[in-house]
C-alpha cells in the first residue's frame, strides 16, 4: 500500500474530520515531540489490530509520517469513531511517506499464537515499506524481529504519533476485511462485532458452529465438526 508520489516540501497542515484544531493541535504536537525525542528519522511506528477477536486476520501497519505535515486527530483508533478513523486512514495513507500492511489469516493465529502472528505481521509490514527507517517505535511490550532499531512503547497508539497512525491504518484495513467476511458468513453479525466474543457472537456459535474464518485454538470456539455449518469447507 504505497501512496502516490508528492512534493516533499509540502508544509500544509492536514486535517482530518471536522472537529476542535485547538484540542487536536496540541495533542498532535504532543504526539509528535515523542517521536521526535529519539533524534532519528525516519521514524516508524508499528501497530496491530486482532489479537483478542475470536475471528478473522491479525492486521499489522507500519507508517513513517512526514514531519513537514501537522497531522490533525490522530490519536489511538480505539478512542475514534470508526468515521473517523476511515478519514484519517484515508489522509495517512494519501499523505505519509510510507505505508506497509500485513495480514496473517485466523489459521497463521491459530498455529502462531496471537503474539507470535502479531510479531510475524509487524516484521512483514515494515519490509513492505518503500522507506527504510531507521528507528521503529512499537506499540507494547514485545520486539519483533525486525531490520532497523526497535523502541517497545506501552500504550504507544496514546503516546506516539506514528503509533497512532500505524493504529488507525490496521484498525480500518481489518474492519474492512471483516465487512467482506460478513459477505460470505452473514450468520455471525461480523458486520457488528468484527469477531470479537460478544453475547450474539457466542450465540451464534452455539447455533451454528465455526466458520472457516474462526481461530479453533480460541476459548468459546469449538473444533469444527458434522454440526458446524461450515464444516465441509476449507480456509
Amino acid at each position: 500500500m504505497r501512496p502516490r508520489a508528492k512534493d516533499s516540501t509540502d508544509s500544509r497542515t492536514v486535517k482530518g474530520p471536522k472537529v476542535p484544531d485547538g484540542f487536536f493541535l496540541a495533542k498532535a504536537q504532543s504526539l509528535a515531540a515523542f517521536d521526535q525525542k529519539w533524534g532519528k528519522e525516519p521514524v516508524c511506528g508499528l501497530d496491530e489490530a486482532g489479537r483478542g477477536p475470536l475471528a478473522g486476520p491479525l492486521v499489522a501497519a507500519a507508517v513513517i509520517l512526514d514531519p513537514k505535515i501537522t497531522w490533525l486527530g490522530l490519536d489511538d483508533s480505539k478512542k475514534l469513531t470508526p468515521q473517523k478513523r476511515e478519514e484519517l486512514s484515508a489522509f495517512i495513507l494519501e499523505r505519509a511517506l510510507a505505508v506497509g500492511v500485513a495480514v496473517k489469516s485466523a489459521r497463521d493465529v491459530d498455529r502462531l499464537n496471537p503474539l507470535g502472528a502479531s510479531l510475524l505481521a509487524m516484521s512483514e509490514a515494515l519490509e513492505k515499506l518503500s522507506l527504510k527507517p531507521a528507528l521503529a517505535l512499537v506499540d507494547g511490550n514485545q520486539k519483533p524481529l525486525l531490520s532497523c532499531p526497535v523502541v517497545t512503547v506501552v500504550k504507544g497508539d496514546s503516546k506516539s504519533l506514528c503509533i497512532a497512525a500505524a493504529s488507525i491504518v490496521a484498525k480500518v484495513t481489518r474492519d474492512r476485511l471483516m465487512l467482506e467476511e460478513h459477505l460470505k458468513y452473514p450468520v455471525y453479525g461480523f458486520d457488528q462485532h468484527k469477531g470479537y466474543g460478544v453475547a450474539a457472537h457466542l450465540a451464534a456459535l452455539a447455533k451454528y458452529g465455526p466458520s472457516p474464518i474462526h481461530r479453533l485454538t480460541f476459548r468459546g470456539v469449538k473444533p469444527l465438526d458434522s454440526e458446524s455449518l461450515f464444516h465441509d469447507l476449507k480456509d
